[in-house]
């Protein structure tokens, strides 16, 4: 059985739900990203570890 995601977008996405956005929800393992106008679509899931070099490499971080 799967566990229930608790997703979460930007708060830079704005509050009036018409804004389009990815959205996160994190797991003790992975990090799954989705298409907010798409809940329903494809899931992108990687590992906490690979999360973490995405963030730095956008960020500028070396």
């Amino acid at each position: 059985m799967t566990p229930e995601l608790s997703w979460q977008k930007s708060t830079y996405s704005g509050s009036s739900g018409s804004s389009d956005c990815v959205e996160v929800a994190r797991t003790s393992a992975a990090v799954h990203v989705r298409d907010s106008k798409r809940t329903r679509g494809p899931v992108l899931s990687v590992s906490s570890g690979q999360w973490a070099v995405f963030i730095r490499h956008v960020a500028g971080v070396q």
